[in-house]
Parts: structure tokens; C-alpha cells; sequence
């Protein structure tokens, strides 16, 4: 029987439940252009900042046995390189999500602007960097979060949404919710890398990537437990208003329907892209089709959010 994968987040209709996380080849124009050709329902493109920057120094992103640990820096072309090419990027037939991610509401805000007049699907205004030496993390300061959507909810018509800091108190969840209901935010995503993670080489006696020490961000199967809980908190509380994409450890499509039962509307894909290449939304897709189908489940609907208490 055919599966009906496809979805919508902040009223952006996609054919499918996959598409890249902003991170991995995702910064030029040819990797965003390889994610247009892949089975990605969307381009999402690398977190971009008013400046081009060449990031934190290598090595800055070591494989593990279950993932990944990085402190990358936020390398990318600047946020007018992005903007010259969403016309090129829509024309490949597929929403464009704008990732941004300003070092102050200022630069926020000056990025938000310009795409709200772009031809981009969604902006996900990236909260949640852990990788900038000397700088807290916006999803972390709650009164910070709070002055952030003030001013950039305000700017324009197009869908906004907010990538996430993984929390872990439940009041965490309650208050970030709560700051969040009280602006036309469109979308979440959550999680993000755990940040500030240490990853040592006992025979070098060193961390083994450089920057900050070797203090990074944990990416892969570590964090899968820690992105579906958040989404399922996030549901939760949010209710069915405003569109959750999760992110963190999907490699199948098992993991994928995991978050499917949490709530998720879509789901990204970030260290699975870095170890396998685009070809991994099409492995994953016909993963999860076959999964659902074997559960006699036809559209995403039958099963999203409708985790099953013990």
C-alpha cells in the first residue's frame, strides 16, 4: 500500500518527513545544490552570521563510535552570500529554510529583515550555538530568549521559528514554552548539539578536537534520548499550534518514526548527512515507509504524537 509521508511545518507543505539539519555540507551553493537532488524534502541551509567566517581551528570535528563531537565555529559564506542565492536554491523546486544565526539581537535582527523580503520559505533563527568562545547561548538566558522573539517576530510575514538548546528541568521546558506562546513563533526546532561536552584520547592525553580546550558539541546516538524528550515536552506543552521539528540521532528510519510518536512534524538530518552524504534520505525514507507499513500505518497522521503511555 503506498505511504503518504508528506507533511507541513508552519503551513510550508513537504512531500516528505526528511530533510538536512543546518550543520553539514549544507554552506556552498554545490552541497546545498547535492541536498536539492537528494531525497530532502527541503534545503536548509548552514547557520549564517552578517560576516563570512572561516570558523574555529581544526581539528574541529572528530567521528565517534555513536556520533560525533565538534566545536566548528560557524563557518560560512555570510549572510549575503545566502541571500544572492535563495532565487537559484527555490528554483530547484523545494521550500528553502534560512538559517541565522546573529552574535547579538542586533545581527538578528539586520538578517531577519533582509530574508523577510527574500523569496525563502522559513527562517529558523538559530538559539542554540554552543560553539562561540565567550558567548552564552541565547536558549539558555531566558530573558535574553524573550527580548529576541520580541524583536524579530515583529519584522515580517514569514514563518519564523527558533532552533533550540536541548533543556533537561522540566521547568526549563515550562518557561521557555511560555516565553514562546506569547510571540507568533511558527516553528521549533529542537535539538541542537549538547554543548560543552569533553571527548579525551587516553593515549595522546589530549581532548581530540582544539578548540576551547577541546570542549564540544555531542551529536549522534548519544543525544537521540535527549532530542525526543525535548520534542515530546515541547508538544506537550505547546500543543498543536506551532510546528516541531526534531533533530538528533537519526540514522533510520526507526529513529525516525521515534520521533514521529514524540510529535515531531519533520524531522532534520545532521550526522548521518556528515557520515553517509545525501544519499542517506533515501535509505532512510524507504526505511521508514516499510516500518509504517509493516504496522499497517498509510500517513504520518496515524501515528504523530500518539506515544503510548505504559
Amino acid at each position: 500500500m503506498p505511504i503518504d509521508l508528506s507533511t507541513q511545518v508552519a503551513g510550508v507543505k513537504l512531500q516528505s518527513y526528511l530533510m538536512n539539519a543546518s550543520g553539514p555540507q549544507c554552506t556552498t551553493f554545490d552541497e546545498l545544490e547535492r541536498i536539492a537532488h537528494s531525497n530532502s524534502t527541503a534545503i536548509v541551509t548552514k547557520s549564517c552570521t552578517l560576516l563570512p567566517r572561516e570558523g574555529n581551528p581544526e581539528p574541529r570535528y572528530q567521528n565517534l563510535p555513536l556520533g560525533a563531537i565538534q566545536s566548528m565555529g560557524l563557518p560560512n559564506l555570510g549572510y549575503q552570500a545566502y541571500l544572492e542565492m535563495i532565487p537559484a536554491l527555490k528554483a530547484m523546486n523545494k521550500p528553502v529554510v534560512v538559517s541565522i544565526s546573529g552574535f547579538s539581537i542586533n545581527d538578528n535582527i539586520k538578517m531577519v529583515s533582509a530574508f523577510q523580503k527574500s523569496a525563502v520559505d522559513l527562517i529558523e533563527v538559530n538559539f542554540s550555538c554552543p560553539n562561540i568562545p565567550g558567548k552564552a547561548q541565547v536558549a539558555y538566558d531566558f530573558e535574553q530568549t524573550d527580548q529576541a522573539l520580541a524583536a524579530i517576530t515583529a519584522l515580517g510575514d514569514k514563518p519564523i521559528g527558533i532552533k533550540l538548546a536541548p533543556y533537561f528541568d522540566m521547568s526549563h521546558f515550562t518557561a521557555v514554552a511560555n516565553i514562546i506562546k506569547k510571540y507568533p513563533v511558527k516553528f521549533i526546532t529542537c535539538i541542537n548539539s549538547i554543548g560543552n561536552t569533553l571527548v579525551i584520547d587516553p593515549y595522546t592525553e589530549q581532548p581530540i578536537i582544539k578548540p576551547k580546550g577541546g570542549f564540544g558539541g555531542l551529536c549522534g546516538d548519544y543525544v537521540k534520548p535527549i532530542g525526543l524528550a525535548n520534542v515530546r515536552a515541547f508538544r506537550e506543552l505547546l500543543g498543536d499550534e506551532i510546528s516541531i521539528i526534531g533533530v538528533g540521532g537519526i540514522k533510520s528510519g526507526i529513529d525516525a518514526f521515534e520521533y514521529l510518536l514524540a510529535g515531531a512534524d519533520a524531522v532534520q538530518i545532521a550526522t548521518c548527512l556528515e557520515k553517509e552524504g545525501p544519499k542517506c534520505f533515501a535509505r532512510i525514507e524507504h526505511e521508514l515507509k516499510a516500518f509504517m507499513a509493516a504496522k499497517g500505518y498509510t500517513q504520518l497522521s496515524d501515528a504523530k504524537g500518539k506515544l503510548k503511555p505504559m
